[in-house]
């Protein structure tokens, strides 16, 4: 208890709180787009439902994995060496998640492309999905974001305490945001088109990492930025089109 009133009032506690509760955020968006889009395959009833179980399990998971810090970092150690870089299993969760991610979202484009071709969508099945399929891939690419998040916290803070207040805060947030997400990516059908090809470059930038090329994470998110802005600019251009249709050009 003691230990805790001392860090309650060490300033550079709260710095580091508040810095990575806007990293844990930040990487949760990637997350968050991937649940909008495997949740609205689902029947229309059960949406919320699988959102919330999903991200809640996600956040027992990532409560799980803080309890075995000592484990997660040494999932740094390089196991093996090869085309010169030596590769730890950290890295080839990494791989592993951003060759699922690549895979899903190709499938899902074309799946768009090609309405016709309704033999497989984004999870690799039916037009619509189980429950349980739902929620399990749910979690299995928050394991590959959590691993990621987790040792870049050890990085900047060695005070666990810190690290579930940041990951409270960030699963609050995708709680909140992930329906209202949905939504908007189902009323938006461009805006899916440009969440797979964010989801596409969120794996591309894994498998990079996993081998061994760092990609400086702000670029990636200036890039996204970028382009939903100029997304939301088309969307206005379109609907004052549309109005001026309505209204007979008056």
């Amino acid at each position: 208890m003691d230990s805790l009133l001392a860090l309650m009032q060490d300033p550079a506690a709260w710095i580091a709180l508040v810095t990575l509760v806007v990293m844990e955020v930040v990487l949760g968006i990637d997350n968050l787009i991937f649940i909008s889009i495997l949740t609205n395959k689902l029947p229309a009833e059960h949406r919320a439902q699988a959102r919330r179980i999903g991200i809640g399990l996600a956040l027992v998971m990532r409560l799980l994995l803080l309890g075995t810090i000592a484990w997660i970092v040494q999932l740094t150690t390089p196991v093996f060496t090869a085309f010169g870089h030596g590769f730890s299993w950290k890295d080839m969760i990494l791989i592993a998640g951003g060759l699922f991610l690549v895979w899903k979202a190709t499938k899902e484009i074309h799946h768009n492309v090609d309405p016709i071709d309704h033999k497989e969508d984004m999870v690799g099945g039916a037009v619509t999905t189980s429950f349980a399929a739902a929620i399990g891939q749910v979690l299995l690419l928050d394991l590959v974001f959590s691993i990621d998040s987790i040792i870049t916290a050890v990085g900047m803070t060695p005070h666990l305490p810190i690290m579930v207040v940041a990951v409270l805060a960030a699963v609050t947030v995708m709680l909140v945001a992930a329906t209202p997400l949905a939504n908007f990516i189902e009323k938006n059908p461009t805006i899916v088109m440009l969440a797979l090809a964010f989801l596409l470059m969120i794996g591309t930038t894994l498998i990079a990492e996993g081998m061994g090329f760092h990609v400086p994470k702000g670029y990636v998110y200036a890039a996204m930025a970028f382009s939903a802005l100029v997304e939301v600019l088309n969307m206005f251009s379109r609907n004052a089109r549309q109005k001026n249709r309505g209204t007979g050009g008056h």
